[in-house]
């Protein structure tokens, strides 16, 4: 079945012209609504969810936007030379070349996506075209390709189950995939065996899995530290608060000094991800301060003049 294109611009309801914070505040405002966490159809919210991760994927990073805008709806026919400027578009599937072509399942990505952007071929062992003549063993291509991960399976560390089909076969190969505990976006998850056939009987190469974390809302991870925008209001900023955030542990309180200013950030210690040494990052509060709306009443403006009165 033909792999279908993707409008990511229409996923994340913006503009092909929208700036990358536009594209940001679009994906955040939606990633709230259809979160598995806070949506009350878990199930269809689940997979809205996993549409609007994979378009902030492609939209949110400028190498994978300028792509994805290169090609556009002619992305299974790119220009010679893999487009503008010459080289070779990387991921997706083969376009000639006698490559092999793989599909997976399970990753937490669209086929479109590991189309375009996905599934890798890595180079063979070493050797050269004269191997081939003197049919000389050769071990196979090693393949790569994405798997988006929660931050959750991230912490705690998880099993999942892929599928993966080759162009050769009409049946799909189904594997257990172990996510460890503490796993970095960028590292690679090994399959041994499971690559592209060697040749002249020399064993297969291999399968990686890169780990994408699954984009949130609200977190951003730097190494093992995590970094959680709270908004709170105006008054609570001045006046001081208790607050109850939301940790990869459930929810802690915290309590806001009176005077706190935009961008304070408020550490609990030891309450990130796991780090490589097993040692735990830590868990950042930063405070976003949100003002009242244009549409004030008449009495809050009143209130709000006495303050400026005040301050002048």
């Amino acid at each position: 079945m033909p792999v279908q294109f993707r409008d990511y611009y229409e996923t994340l309801g913006v503009a092909k012209t929208s700036s990358h914070d536009e594209i940001r505040s679009a994906f955040r405002k939606l990633a709230r609504k259809y979160h598995p966490d806070v949506a009350t159809d878990k199930k269809g919210a689940e997979e809205k969810f996993k549409e609007i991760n994979e378009a902030y994927e492609v939209l949110g990073d400028p190498e994978k936007r300028k792509k994805y805008d290169d090609l556009g709806p002619n992305w299974q026919n790119p220009p010679p030379q893999g487009g503008p400027g010459g080289g070779t578009w990387g991921g997706g599937v083969s376009r000639g070349g006698g490559g092999v072509e793989y599909e997976f399942g399970g990753t937490g990505f669209s086929d479109f996506f590991e189309q375009m952007f996905g599934t890798r071929r890595g180079p063979r062992a070493a050797g050269g075209w004269h191997d081939y003549e003197e049919n000389v063993p050769l071990r196979g291509q090693d393949i790569e390709s994405d798997i988006l991960v929660t931050l959750e399976e991230a912490f705690h560390g998880s099993t999942r189950s892929i599928s993966f089909r080759r162009a050769s076969s009409p049946k799909a190969e189904t594997y257990t995939v172990r996510i460890p505990k503490g796993v970095r976006e960028g590292q690679r998850i090994r399959l041994a065996g499971i690559g592209g056939a060697g040749a002249a009987g020399g064993s297969a190469g291999d399968l990686y899995l890169r780990v994408k974390y699954e984009k949130h809302p609200d977190l951003e991870i730097s190494g093992s530290d995590v970094i959680h925008d709270y908004e709170i209001p105006a008054w609570d900023a001045v006046l001081g608060a208790e607050i109850s955030v939301p940790t990869l542990e459930g929810r802690a309180k915290l309590k806001v000094p009176p005077g706190s200013q935009p961008g304070r950030k408020f550490r609990l210690a030891g309450k990130g991800l796991p780090g490589k040494n097993g040692i735990r990052g830590d868990f950042y509060v930063q405070l976003l301060v949100t003002l009242p709306s244009s549409s004030i009443t008449d009495a809050e403006r009143d209130l709000w003049k006495k303050i400026a009165e005040i301050h002048t």
